[in-house]
């Protein structure tokens, strides 16, 4: 038991010196799947208005500025790594809005458009909140300089 307790703390110590892998993973994953999105809202803001409305969604022109306007910066600030903590936060509440207005109905998997991904992204993104975006970013080059 005593070489088992020590072989994976070891293993810990060694792992430690990547732990900025999986968050940089995090928002590379998470800035490809809001690129889709922000992209087709952006090429058809007219569309998205219409659709917001058919759902009954309040302020449709503004709901759907304000998502392409996050979804937009949140792919930017995801791949470089900038202002990740403060980008979390609208990008959860968009997915959040999205499983309570398109997925949950659905239920949970996402081959029937269920609320599976938009779960994943919300967890993915409140790692970042807490973790940061690691040494892989320009969040922490510039934490650096201003040290």
């Amino acid at each position: 038991m005593k070489k088992l307790i020590t072989f994976n703390q070891n293993l810990g110590k060694k792992l430690s010196k990547l732990e900025s892998l999986p968050l940089l993973l995090f928002r590379l994953v998470l800035a490809y799947g809001f690129y889709g999105p922000a992209m087709m809202k952006l090429k058809n803001i007219d569309g998205i208005i219409s659709w917001f409305t058919d759902m009954g969604m309040p302020m449709p022109a503004l709901n759907a500025y304000m998502a392409t306007a996050t979804e937009s910066l949140g792919v930017l600030f995801l791949i470089l790594g900038f202002s990740t903590r403060i980008i979390s936060v609208p990008l959860i509440v968009v997915m959040l809005v999205a499983i309570k207005t398109v997925h949950l109905a659905n239920g949970f998997e996402s081959g029937n458009n269920g609320f599976e991904i938009p779960l994943y992204y919300i967890f993915m993104l409140f790692a970042l909140f807490i973790y940061g975006p690691g040494k892989y970013s320009l969040d922490y080059l510039l934490s650096k300089k201003v040290r």
